[in-house]
């Protein structure tokens, strides 16, 4: 392939321990290994919320980048800029669209029809757009109104662990995610609450998001029946996240939306079976190495606990449904690739026709 020059931009610091940002990361870096000139342009780091001075820093810089150059955008911008501040960009702007913006769980439902309707106008501005997975390609196409045929998946990466399974005693529930309301962490402590009468042992490995929240989660696990047995461990190295999933006997999630969930593909490297809900794209990430139940029902997520803890045929269908899934991942050179060969089409469009 060609050798293409891409500038991605992409807010606040890259390194950044949520999905959307690994996937950005490792993308930037791979497509460099690949042999591509990529440009790491910094915007500010007050998004998904900017500040009025933020979105004129941002505009002023994506404005600077030259029309020869392929603009690759991270997925806070359509909506957060809006066709607005997208209008008067040369470079032809390639977005990654994790998940809508406005469907983030908790937001206001005035700003998310803002974001929603901002980000619709303003992905009709762009040349393609990458998806992490097909369920947010059909949320643009049915939601959004855009042309399938302008829409490209390109799976998140995987890399292979460096720990050895090596479960401990009692068995470890482990669940990876941000202190966010989306990531249903209240369900999961409501559930785990019921099964009181079991042995086990739970540890939320994650970020603070929202303070509040986090500080709702610490009280919550002060419950008698959890007292004792739950673990949040804050940001882990990736080596501690490595090492906890070598530890854990169960992946369990309560999330309310994911546009793919790198975390559940994490879980299935190493083979681990899974309870988590039928929310956004999760039931075509995991496939059959979950069980699957509806989004805010603890009780029907304790169920699925109770089954994996204490039926082992149960648990080692899923374990190898898991290794399975995790055996055909892709690496993030595949990411790459997949996302070189969009940038390479969206370059080549000489007639600048947008979305």
């Amino acid at each position: 392939m060609t050798r293409l020059s891409i500038t991605f931009a992409i807010p606040g610091d890259r390194y950044q321990r949520t999905g959307g940002y690994i996937y950005e990361s490792r993308v930037l870096d791979a497509l460099r290994d690949l042999g591509h000139d990529v440009e790491h342009l910094e915007l500010p780091d007050g998004f998904p919320n900017p500040t009025p001075t933020e979105l004129a820093e941002t505009r002023a810089l994506l404005r600077a980048v030259s029309p020869g150059r392929i603009l690759l955008l991270d997925g806070f911008l359509p909506g957060c800029l809006g066709p607005e501040g997208l209008t008067g960009i040369e470079a032809p702007m390639v977005p990654i669209i994790h998940h809508p913006l406005g469907l983030e769980t908790g937001l206001d439902p005035a700003r998310a029809r803002q974001l929603l309707r901002d980000e619709a106008a303003g992905l009709r501005l762009v040349r393609r757009i990458v998806v992490p997975s097909p369920h947010t390609g059909l949320l643009l196409t049915r939601d959004f109104g855009i042309d399938s045929a302008l829409i490209d998946m390109a799976a998140p990466g995987f890399d292979a662990p460096e720990a050895a399974p090596r479960p401990i005693s009692p068995p470890l529930i482990l669940s990876v995610g941000l202190l966010a309301q989306r990531k249903g962490h209240d369900v999961l402590l409501r559930a785990l609450a019921q099964l009181g009468d079991l042995d086990w042992q739970a540890r939320i490995v994650g970020g603070v998001h929202d303070p509040a929240l986090a500080k709702a989660l610490h009280g919550q696990a002060q419950d008698p029946a959890l007292r004792g047995r739950v673990t949040f461990t804050g940001l882990l190295s990736d080596i501690e996240v490595d090492r906890a999933y070598a530890e854990a006997s169960l992946f369990a999630l309560a999330t309310r939306f994911e546009g793919y969930g790198i975390v559940f593909g994490e879980a299935m490297l190493r083979g681990l079976p899974i309870v988590t809900c039928r929310a956004g794209a999760v039931p075509d990430t995991v496939g059959e190495a979950a069980d699957l139940v509806p989004p805010d029902d603890p009780e029907a997520f304790a169920a699925a606990l109770r089954r994996s803890l204490t039926d082992p045929a149960h648990r080692a269908r899923r374990a190898h449904a898991s290794r399975t899934v995790g055996a055909a991942l892709p690496l993030w050179q595949d990411t790459a690739r997949s996302i070189a060969q969009t940038l390479a089409v969206a370059q080549g469009d000489a007639g600048g026709k947008s979305v």
